[in-house]
């Protein structure tokens, strides 16, 4: 059978039309490759296999959140005229308490001045300037100190309180009164290895909205031997004179 030149030119066309179609077809389902060498533009691939170049310099910018830094970490800003704060009891008798007062760490495990029982910082209430931090030993000291010290704590003064291992084996009816007159609810039942976070001042008309209380419960304990930690942060209005 003879085939005309004419007849194989036209064979050969739709053999080259449909691999031009077969190659298309799969261009359109694989993302194009290229080299650094090829292009100096940067290819991404659409869902629909779509190629898009862009310069270099129009790359992909991040949009970075602004952090919204606060005195002590606290969840949110305080306002004018009030102070921030943060009071952290001890876990157990393994980590120690710490009480930030306006962005100022007085008491921490890190800078080693805390103790056993009762941790307690001195603050002015007009000013906001620290006057005096300690500890007093709740298990085995000498509870007449506490007494001392919780008497001669002046007027326009802030206490913070943070509890560590055992605030109340030495706690005796002149204490709880004491604290009580400062605003605590919780310093009548205060216990052995009880956890406490507490703020006041001296002469309160009304209970201090400002603390915390946990009972040691053996059967509800976090730890083994000791409540779980309690954290205490908010804003308290500055002494206007």
């Amino acid at each position: 059978m003879h085939i005309s030149a004419q007849h194989r030119l036209t064979c050969y066309r739709r053999v080259l039309v449909a691999l031009c179609f077969a190659a298309s077809a799969k261009a359109t389902t694989e993302p194009r490759r290229f080299s650094p060498a090829q292009d100096e533009s940067i290819s991404y691939t659409s869902i629909s296999m779509k190629n898009t170049r862009l310069p270099r310099w129009l790359g992909p910018v991040s949009k970075e959140i602004p952090v919204v830094k606060t005195k002590c970490g606290l969840s949110k800003s305080c306002p004018d005229n009030f102070f921030a704060f943060k009071i952290s009891s001890g876990a157990a008798n393994v980590v120690g308490p710490s009480i930030c007062f306006e962005d100022h760490v007085i008491i921490s495990p890190v800078k080693d001045n805390v103790g056993r029982g009762l941790n307690i910082a001195l603050v002015n209430g007009v000013t906001g300037a620290v006057l005096r931090q300690d500890s007093f030993d709740m298990y085995s000291g000498d509870p007449s100190l506490l007494v001392k010290f919780l008497r001669e704590i002046p007027a326009d003064v802030l206490v913070l309180v943070a509890s560590y291992d055992d605030p109340g084996t030495k706690m005796n009816d002149e204490i709880r009164k004491l604290f009580s007159n400062l605003g605590s609810s919780y310093a009548k039942q205060l216990g052995f290895r009880d956890s406490w976070v507490f703020l006041g001042a001296r002469d309160m008309d009304n209970k201090s909205p400002f603390e915390q209380f946990l009972k040691n419960d053996p059967g509800k304990n976090k730890y083994d031997g000791w409540p779980e930690l309690l954290e205490l942060e908010g804003c308290v209005p500055r002494k206007v004179i």
